[in-house]
């Protein structure tokens, strides 16, 4: 089993996030990069990583933007305790079906550029959610969030 950390990660969270989880998702900054990857020296684990792109350029969103996100990949990859091994990105809200596809179309692209130009085991995509996780597999996603489609929607 792989434990897989999805969710807004403070830095001050960071050490513990490392001891329990093998996979973090949802790294969003050089800054929290550079936090796990002292975290990670300290206590002689290669910590996989998924950078997290906010592919649509949403204020409400955190992550890299598209236009930074391979030269952010160049310098993570630089650090010696993380290794990137995917992309993940959260669309914006009511968006038509439409763009959704172009968002998961651009993000699979920069995947496969990183994977290309910056890291070999950059394999990884997640993307798409309950309501739209069978596009996001048709455009490369390998991880997919449905918690709404298994569990219901979240109480009010």
């Amino acid at each position: 089993m792989v434990l897989h950390f999805i969710g807004r990660l403070q830095s001050n969270k960071a050490r513990k996030a490392g001891q329990i989880f093998d996979v973090i998702q949802t790294v969003d900054s050089i800054k929290l990069a550079k936090r796990l990857n002292i975290i990670s020296t300290e206590t002689n684990k290669l910590q996989k990583i998924y950078l997290q792109v906010n592919i649509g350029n949403d204020p409400k969103k955190q992550g890299f933007s598209p236009e930074e996100i391979i030269n952010s990949a160049k310098e993570v990859s630089e650090l010696d305790s993380l290794e990137i091994n995917g992309i993940m990105t959260m669309l914006p809200q009511g968006i038509p079906k439409t763009t959704l596809r172009d968002y998961y179309k651009k993000t699979c692209k920069i995947k496969n550029e990183i994977k290309e130009s910056v890291n070999g085991n950059c394999n990884n995509l997640s993307m798409g959610m309950s309501n739209d996780f069978e596009i996001a597999i048709e455009e490369g996603a390998t991880h997919i969030r449905i918690g709404t489609a298994l569990f219901g929607a979240r109480p009010q």
